[in-house]
């Protein structure tokens, strides 16, 4: 065996020259185009010593600017052999590979990259045998035929190929002419075994070759495709000529017609037909098998099946419609007379716009049945589709009709289904669109949610002018945090409560057991339920604002019953509370246990949620500490700095409650909002953890009858709430009928029905001072004077309860 050594000698120190996307090998001479000024700098130096220099390959080619660490450790030593500056200031160069060196360190950033350098020696070339002979013809055969495939090769290539003995230059003489991944090449460059690189390099040609045998068979395919398709042609455009000498007429002209009579007697906009006549005229000279025939036909169909003037005739009789709505649905008189009120505007003004209406309330309340009775009264077509999870924007716009398989957005998919341009179309889930890289759909909806833009509305797929003005938009929403601003400004919103217990018995009575007692295909005289057991059901087994939950259990009720009929048992069945839990099993839900009076520490909050209102008990403890504040129970910031704001209240009060002017000094306090599991966030808390925080602190209960919400001030102020009838109905579901509420909140008292406001009595309050007195009987802390302790005034006689009103206390004792 012999050494082969390279008799050129490489200094230790050479400038580094970056470069893209490039692999450089030994003997290869490679032009080269430098533009950065670090590039350009380390050229230069090179041309003033010895014209070398190391190459090395950058490993992220997006970085303009690479350090040591951004390029590989092992490159090329070359010779700049040619170097030409062009116009714009970038260097030509032309660069030989002479040898395979490894990077050491760094010795120098500016202005160039100077590194210490190690030559690393070939490999001393192993002794002839039948695998390594037989592995250089293999690779000598692959590239021979890889260059044929591709049509470049040629005689001298073939006599370089055959003349080269040694297997590492084989190796790098073929990886330098194939077009491969970087990271290969590399990896090629980087192994120093000849044989080794070898082999590596015949895996290499192995993969190309199946690459290139499959790109020849594709191109020969499309090239004989294309023939066939020409020849086609012209033997179909004489065919088609001999048809027309002898009068007959073809399939395709038939097609023609038809659409063109279609287009005719569709009543289209002048903009649409032109459009329509436009495509038809392309269609005409397209051969029908032809893909773009069919995205032709495909996009007239759409044409002519939307209802470009097709409307239904509205139902005007108001009478009649509310006696459908009153029928459907129980109480809801807001709602029903929104839509009356619309009906009675288009029986004066026939071209009024439709609507953007937004029904939000938690779920179970009859938002999305309320739309369809609401098309039910109207006489109009009812179109419904939900927007939850949704995050292609393409699902309201259309696909543009270049995309393979394109389609209109589902706004005009529900225009063709309903056959009509003025449906009541329904957008459930309107609080729960998604947004990503393919667009904001929310956005989207700004077009079709208003009515100053919506009458020119433009699908991407038909990509003209659609009418949307006509249509009723109805969407639903649990709650309104998550709906864009923009958004929400276009929709009128219509606040869905929870119903009460009697309006749910109601309910049950008139539509859920005839329903569900039909759908289990029993009759009304085997089955019956008394009202105590509904009763009995939504306070012991369901617990919610709406009736999903109760429309389970009654269902799980009639599948028993079902059984009993089907397995031969006599009835007739009556549900009482006494047989529900044969039915249902134990309740479900325990009532709070009895307090015979109030407890120190323990204060009744209102909350709301997007399933309703709910009740939310404050428990605050004291003990022997250092004037530390504990907060448990996972409270948002707003309900920590409520929290914070009660303490800072009570202790400038302090003197005025009995206190002392230092009692936060000698303890801790300790706040806690059960459940803990639970998140909990909101700014109508504040009033609750001052009474909880005051009632610990002076050992005086809140009374157990009563209820508060609303917010406060450092200042001494009660700000108001949302969620008024929500928390209304929370507290009348478990027993409280004495709330507390915001004098500012006085005016949302209308949104409750009247037969709970005579359930229950409302005080309004409007200072901290006012609301203690209430709660504890004291009087309000009086404003303090320089060096004075101020005294307590005696407490405001209570006022007498009136049913259905609401209670001030009286000013002369505050």
């Amino acid at each position: 065996m012999n050494n082969k050594k390279n008799d050129t000698n490489i200094p230790s120190e050479l400038p580094l020259l970056a470069v893209r996307d490039v692999v450089i090998f030994t003997d290869m001479i490679l032009p080269l185009f430098i533009g950065r000024d670090a590039s350009v700098a380390a050229v230069e130096a090179a041309q003033e010593n010895d014209k070398l220099v190391l190459i090395v390959t950058q490993k992220d080619p997006a970085k303009d600017e690479p350090g040591p660490a951004d390029v590989y450790q092992v490159g090329t030593v070359a010779m700049v052999m040619r170097q030409l500056r062009m116009p714009d200031g970038r260097l030509k160069v032309l660069v030989q590979g002479l040898a395979k060196a490894r990077v050491i360190a760094m010795t120098a950033s500016d202005p160039y990259i100077r590194a210490l350098v190690e030559p690393l020696a070939e490999p001393a070339t192993p002794t002839s045998s039948v695998e390594l002979e037989a592995m250089m013809r293999n690779v000598r055969e692959q590239s021979q035929k890889i260059l044929s495939l591709k049509e470049i090769l040629s005689e001298e290539v073939a006599a370089i190929l055959d003349n080269i003995d040694d297997p590492g230059r084989l190796a790098d003489m073929v990886a330098s002419n194939l077009r491969i991944k970087v990271e290969m090449a590399q990896k090629v460059l980087e192994t120093e075994d000849p044989l080794e690189r070898l082999r590596l390099v015949n895996s290499v040609l192995a993969q190309e070759l199946k690459v290139a045998t499959m790109q020849a068979k594709l191109d020969s395919e499309a090239r004989e495709e294309m023939d066939k398709s020409q020849r086609e042609y012209y033997l179909r455009e004489q065919l088609r000529a001999i048809k027309r000498e002898l009068g007959e007429e073809g399939a395709k002209d038939d097609e023609l017609a038809d659409y063109r009579e279609k287009i005719k007697k569709a009543h289209l906009p002048k903009e649409v037909s032109a459009e329509a006549l436009k495509q038809l005229a392309r269609m005409e000279w397209t051969h029908p098998d032809a893909a773009e025939s069919s995205l032709i036909r495909t996009y007239l169909d759409w044409i002519l099946d939307l209802p470009w003037s097709v409307s239904t005739r509205d139902h005007l009789d108001l009478a009649e419609a509310k006696k459908v709505l009153d029928t459907d649905h129980y109480n809801l008189e807001k709602v029903k007379d929104r839509i009356l009120e619309y009906l009675a505007v288009r029986k004066l003004h026939k071209k009024q716009k439709g609507p953007i209406i937004c029904f939000a309330g938690p779920p179970g309340v009859g938002k999305t049945s309320l739309g369809q009775s609401i098309a039910k009264a109207m006489g109009r077509k009812f179109v419904r589709f939900s927007l939850g999870g949704m995050r292609d924007e393409a699902e309201i716009r259309g696909h543009r009709r270049t995309y393979i398989g394109a389609l209109p957005g589902r706004i005009i998919q529900g225009l063709k289904t309903a056959g009509a341009n003025n449906p009541v179309f329904m957008l459930d889930e309107v609080d729960k669109i998604g947004a990503d890289f393919r667009g904001d759909p929310a956005s989207a909806l700004l077009e079709v949610l208003d009515p100053e833009q919506n009458n020119a509305f433009s699908d991407h797929y038909l990509n003209l002018p659609f009418d949307l003005s006509k249509v009723m938009f109805i969407t639903t929403a649990n709650l309104l945090d998550t709906i864009p601003q923009a958004l929400e400004d276009r929709m009128e919103v219509i606040h869905l409560s929870g119903y009460t217990a009697e309006e749910k018995v109601e309910i049950a009575r008139r539509h859920l057991i005839p329903r569900l007692i039909a759908d289990h295909g029993l009759k009304s005289e085997e089955m019956t339920f008394a009202d105590a057991a509904v009763k009995k059901i939504i306070a012991s087994y369901t617990q919610e604002a709406g009736l999903r939950g109760l429309d389970k259990k009654l269902a799980t009720v009639c599948r028993k019953v079902a059984r009993r009929v089907a397995e031969g048992k006599n009835g007739p069945w009556r549900i009482t509370p006494a047989s529900l839990h044969k039915y249902l099993g134990p309740p479900e839900i325990l009532p709070e246990p009895e307090r015979a009076e109030g407890q120190v520490g323990v204060a009744t909050g209102l909350a709301w949620t997007e399933f309703g209102g709910e009740l939310m008990y404050i428990e605050v403890r004291t003990m022997p500490g250092k004037g530390n504040l504990t907060l448990t129970g996972q409270l948002g910031e707003v309900m920590k700095e409520s929290a914070q704001a009660a303490v800072a209240y009570a202790r400038s009060y302090a003197a005025e409650l009995g206190l002392g002017y230092d009692f936060y000094e000698n303890i801790d306090i300790h706040i806690h909002v059960p459940a803990g599991a639970v998140p909990k966030e909101g700014p109508s808390a504040g009033v609750s953890l001052m009474a909880a925080l005051i009632s610990a602190l002076t050992s005086r209960p809140v009374p157990k009858d009563m209820a508060m919400t609303g917010e406060i001030t450092l200042r001494g102020q009660i700000m108001p709430i949302g969620g008024l009838k929500e928390k209304s109905l929370a507290a009348l579901r478990a027993g409280i009928k004495k709330v507390i509420i915001p004098r500012q909140n006085l005016k949302d008292l209308e949104d409750i029905p009247q037969q709970i406001r005579h359930k229950m009595e409302f005080i309004d309050v409007d200072e901290i001072g006012q609301f203690l007195n209430i709660v504890f009987g004291s009087a309000k802390p009086a404003v303090r004077r320089r060096n004075a302790r101020p005294k307590m005034r005696p407490a405001a006689p209570r006022g007498r309860r009136i049913p259905g009103k609401t209670r001030r206390p009286a000013e002369a004792g505050l």
